[in-house]
């Protein structure tokens, strides 16, 4: 089960954060809504598959097959649902208030996130909390700065 749980935080972690960081690059580059869009759901598709695959191969070395293949799955949804957190404002906002929504939206998750996985694991809430949305704004704040140098 802890195992489980780890891929499940990962996969919530890793989508929060790469999702929100190549959306705000990519509205910082001043492309369309609909574009930001489209790439954010090929992105979510296409890197829940990958890392839940990912997660599958590597656990498969130690784990039997069956546990591997729960593993990937989980790592699997947990990256594809949690991607549409930040993504979801581009649905319904123009872009200039969808990006700061959307940032808004997966660093609470990011909180949120932390603050959970610190409470299972005994750890300090306050320092992971703010260690998930500190790591989560860096991928943010990279997004935004390749994003405007592109521009």
């Amino acid at each position: 089960m802890k195992k489980y749980l780890k891929n499940f935080i990962f996969g919530v972690e890793d989508s929060l954060v790469s999702t929100g960081g190549m959306l705000s690059g990519i509205a910082s580059a001043g492309v369309p809504r609909q574009d930001i869009f489209i790439a954010g759901i090929v992105l979510i598709f296409v890197e829940a598959f990958s890392m839940g695959v990912g997660s599958y191969l590597s656990e498969s070395f130690t784990e039997r097959p069956s546990k591997s293949a729960i593993g990937g799955v989980v790592m699997l949804l947990s990256y594809f649902f949690a991607g549409f957190i930040p993504l979801s404002p581009y649905l319904f906002l123009p872009t200039s208030q969808a990006f700061w929504v959307s940032i808004i939206c997966s660093s609470v998750a990011l909180l949120i996130l932390g603050a959970t996985s610190a409470r299972i694991s005994n750890k300090n809430i306050g320092i992971q909390a703010i260690k998930m949305v500190a790591f989560g704004g860096a991928a943010i704040t990279i997004g935004v700065i390749v994003g405007k140098i592109i521009r």
